[in-house]
Order: C-alpha cells, then sequence, then structure tokens
C-alpha cells in the first residue's frame, strides 16, 4: 500500500494546494464575494486573521493527509496518464468533498454562495492534486 507514494510529491501537492487557496481566496478572485457570502465584518476578519496561524497549520496536515490518501488511490489504480489525475481528482471533489460540505451547508446558517466558492476550491485543488501525484509517477 505505502510502496507507491512517494514523500516529495506529496509535500509539494500540500504546498500547491496551499498556494492555489491563497489566490482563490484573495480579492483578486473570491475573496470578496466570499467575505459578503458569509456577512463576515471588517471586525471578524481582523479576528480571523489573528488566529490564522492555527488554521493554516490545520489545513496543510490534512492536505498532506489527503495528497496521502490520493497517491495510494493512485498507486492502487495504476494511474499514470495526467488525465486520468484529473478526473480521479474530480471525481472525489464533486462526489466526496463537495457534497459533504453542501451537507453541512444546509445545515448552517451559511449561504448557499459560501458553499459554491468552497466547493468550488475543493474540486480546484483535488484536480491539481492528481495532476501533480500522477505527472510525478509517470
Amino acid at each position: 500500500m505505502w510502496q507507491s507514494v512517494r514523500i516529495l510529491p506529496v509535500l509539494l501537492s500540500a504546498i500547491a494546494v496551499f498556494v492555489l487557496g491563497a489566490l482563490w481566496y484573495s480579492p483578486f478572485l473570491f475573496g470578496r464575494a466570499w467575505v459578503r457570502a458569509h456577512g463576515y465584518t471588517e471586525e471578524k476578519i481582523a479576528q480571523m486573521r489573528a488566529s490564522a496561524g492555527r488554521a493554516y497549520a490545520v489545513s496543510f496536515v490534512c492536505y498532506v493527509v489527503m495528497a496521502l490518501a490520493m497517491s495510494i488511490l493512485i498507486g492502487r489504480m495504476d494511474v499514470r496518464m495526467i488525465v486520468g489525475g484529473v478526473k480521479l481528482g474530480a471525481v472525489l471533489g464533486i462526489g466526496f468533498a463537495a457534497t459533504l460540505s453542501l451537507t453541512a451547508n444546509m445545515f448552517s446558517e451559511k449561504r448557499l454562495s459560501a458553499w459554491l466558492i468552497d466547493a468550488g476550491y475543493q474540486i480546484a485543488y483535488l484536480i491539481l492534486m492528481g495532476v501533480i501525484l500522477v505527472a510525478w509517477r509517470s
């Protein structure tokens, strides 16, 4: 099971997802819309920034775990073409990440637009992970 896992591409995938998130939630892409969708005030944003270190650390660990799991899947499925990485990422993103987060969204007071932004990021980063992990394997 662990034979197919290479630590360097797993870490590179997690870093790439982190960078994508910085861009995704920046004012250049969806940052402003995400803040509006949540109804955050400037005070709340400042409060979130003050405690962001912990959230970033936990997120990075989660991205490493996801990349490890995807690397195992890629090895078990013997995916060797980039398109296979794209497909696997899309299936995991749409079939699991987006649906799990939509379920959570339905039981929260969050707007659907917040889910759309977050689910879009989840789908995009799982595809990115799939591409990096398969490209490194080929």
